[in-house]
């Protein structure tokens, strides 16, 4: 066989690499690009049995952490000594082998309900970093590694009191971390310097002024205004769906209308942000769709609809090609209308809750359930369940997807599943 010439090889490598590189970017926060829940990505298997997973690992003590990924590289959080102690840890994607661990005693008090956990969050990374916050009543650490797991450096945000732990994930944008702090105490939102840090703008926030007002759990995502100017989206009770400046953390417009905790995060819906709202009990739970724009308090003015029949209260729903996509924690598929509100369909999903929220990959909606299965649904004006799989084990966790292959950390384990 005659050999390729020099240069030519080259760019194979060089192209090889920048196929690898550019996937392994895809799922570097919850829930993805921007928070979207969507991954373009190919070839992911649309039903599988256990003995067809890439690999399965175990995950030392217990959390909800959603994986985030780079190059060769996963990470995610877990804790340890009964949710003494908190970890950071770094798997190889090809096999699952752990590549280093980081842990710190973090003693924290006993937490209110059995279904959440000590280690909620995920990290986040780039190609130079990962960042990660360990939050215990006494400290809210967040902490910055290189790829080897090099501490880079650390910032302490003070203590934290919540009934149900910490549960927002830290995103990066623009050279900052944003951290969002919303708890009974005294709540804000930081943003730090990446390479350093140091803080370059700190925004209060309601939460803990008002003993009525529950701590929030959503994690923010950013939106470009009409004006160029890029905004922060946050939900918590005390401010609804609320926008701050990305460059100064000022209080762009909020809208107070919840009245119950919220857990899922924010979802841009065409000229909409959508917010929800509820109880561990699934009584009262309500979406509002809120017009963005807008200036100071626009909950009497901006409120385009709200929807009360199988809404969410922990799952985060898609946005997809004119259409709201919602999955109920107990077991509610729904598909709206995001512009109007209009009901398409929405079907009870048989033998399944969440508190993961569903991904779109390829065009299909993936939904991890707490019974250890997922459930593929078709996107579109008519239902369709396309296949239910196996986990192996239930699951509290979004899924992370990169490259083809799903990553879902289950109660104890981390798996791989891959397409053929």
């Amino acid at each position: 066989m005659k050999s390729l010439p020099r240069a030519a090889l080259l760019s194979i490598v060089m192209t090889t690499s920048f196929v690898i590189t550019a996937n392994a970017q895809e799922w570097t926060r919850f829930r993805g690009p921007n928070g979207t829940g969507i991954s373009t990505t190919k070839g992911a298997p649309v039903t599988w049995e256990e003995s067809s997973f890439a690999w399965r690992v175990p995950i030392a003590g217990a959390s909800h952490s959603q994986p985030v990924g780079w190059g060769d590289r996963l990470f995610l959080l877990t804790a340890l000594a009964n949710g003494n102690e908190r970890a950071i840890i770094c798997v190889r994607k090809s096999d699952g082998k752990e590549l280093w661990q980081k842990s710190y005693p973090l003693p924290m008090a006993r937490l209110g309900n059995k279904n959440t956990g000590y280690a909620n969050t995920s990290p986040v990374v780039d190609a130079e970093r990962v960042v990660a916050c360990f939050v215990s009543n006494d400290h809210f650490w967040v902490r910055a590694y290189d790829h080897a797991g090099k501490e880079l450096w650390s910032r302490d945000l003070g203590t934290f009191v919540a009934q149900h732990g910490h549960g927002a994930s830290p995103m990066i944008y623009d050279g900052k971390v944003i951290v969002t702090n919303d708890q009974d105490g005294e709540s804000s939102v930081v943003a730090l310097d990446l390479k350093t840090g140091a803080v370059r703008w700190k925004s209060p926030r309601a939460a803990g002024r008002n003993p009525n007002i529950a701590t929030a759990y959503g994690t923010p995502m950013t939106h470009q205004r009409p004006d160029g100017s890029m905004e922060l989206l946050l939900t918590s009770q005390s401010h609804g769906v609320s926008s701050l400046d990305l460059l100064t953390g000022a209080l762009n417009w909020d809208s107070p209308v919840f009245d119950k905790r919220m857990v899922a995060s924010p979802v841009v819906a065409g000229d909409l942000a959508i917010g929800s709202c509820g109880s561990g009990a699934g009584t009262g739970n309500f979406l509002s769709a809120i017009k963005l724009g807008g200036k100071g308090d626009v909950g009497k003015t901006h409120v385009a609809y709200t929807l009360r029949r199988a809404t969410p209260y922990v799952p985060t729903p898609l946005y997809y090609e004119g259409r709201l996509y919602l999955l109920s924690d107990a077991g509610f598929a729904s598909a709206i209308e995001a512009a109007t509100g209009k009901e398409i369909w929405s079907e009870r999903l048989p033998r399944a809750e969440f508190f993961s929220s569903p991904v779109l990959i390829d065009g299909k909606i993936y939904c991890a359930s707490t019974k250890g299965e997922m459930i593929v649904l078709a996107t579109g004006d008519t239902f369709k369940e396309l296949g239910r799989s196996p986990l192996g084990e239930g699951t509290h966790s979004t899924p992370c997807v990169d490259g083809g292959r799903i990553y879902v950390k289950t109660f104890t384990h981390l798996v791989c599943i891959a397409g053929k």
